[in-house]
This record gives C-alpha cells, sequence and structure tokens, in this order.
C-alpha cells in the first residue's frame, strides 16, 4: 500500500483552485472503473464536488514521478481515494477506488475541522 508525507502546499492548492483542467491517460481513465467501479467522472468530482483532504506526497513505493494523494467525495455521497500527478498545471489521474476505513475517518475529521472555521 502506498505511503503519503503530508504537504501543506497541496491542501492550499485544492483550496484556492476553482477550475481543474484533467489530462486523462487512455490506460488510466478505464482501469479504476474496471478495478475499482469508479468512473472518470466520479474521479473528477472529488477536485470539484467539495472539500477533498490532502493526504500529501507519495513516499512509498517509490515512483519516478511526483504522485500526490487526495480524499473526497463525490456528488453522490461515496468517499474515494484518488491518487495524481501534475502536469503541466493539469491533473492527470493516476488511480481512483473507494476509500478505506481509516482514510474515510481522516476525511471525516478534515470535514469537522473545517467547519469549526465557519
Amino acid at each position: 500500500m502506498a505511503k503519503f508525507r503530508f504537504v501543506k502546499w497541496l491542501i492550499l492548492w485544492l483550496q484556492e483552485t476553482s477550475r481543474f483542467e484533467f489530462d486523462w491517460d487512455e490506460g488510466n481513465s478505464a482501469k479504476s472503473a474496471e478495478k475499482h467501479g469508479v468512473t472518470a467522472a466520479e474521479t473528477e468530482e472529488i477536485f470539484e464536488a467539495g472539500p477533498a483532504a490532502a493526504l500529501g506526497v507519495q513516499v512509498s513505493p517509490e515512483v519516478p514521478e511526483e504522485r500526490l494523494g487526495i480524499v473526497g467525495v463525490t456528488l453522490s455521497g461515496r468517499i474515494l481515494h484518488v491518487v495524481f500527478t501534475l502536469r503541466a498545471g493539469k491533473v492527470r489521474p493516476i488511480s481512483a477506488r473507494p476509500a478505506k476505513k481509516d482514510e474515510r475517518e481522516y476525511y471525516e475529521a478534515y470535514l469537522r475541522e473545517i467547519s469549526k472555521g465557519i
């Protein structure tokens, strides 16, 4: 299982970006649907439907390109874990799957924290 190191800039980027552009690789656009039942549209919703909790930069296993992880909710209420990279300012999704128990708990704790600030 991949491990992530929290980086503050990722949460700021998620909060401050009003519109995301996506760059889908042919293989990746279908991989999450086939493997995890998560469509490309649902993956994009994680960035656009509401607050997403930043997991950070992937540190294990090592990969040649920086990978980032977030957890967020789709319009239908599914909590997903999304791994992506940034290329030329665009989000390039690598994988998306239903969040595991600890990831859902992390996301719910994040929502509680941001609701305190309102």
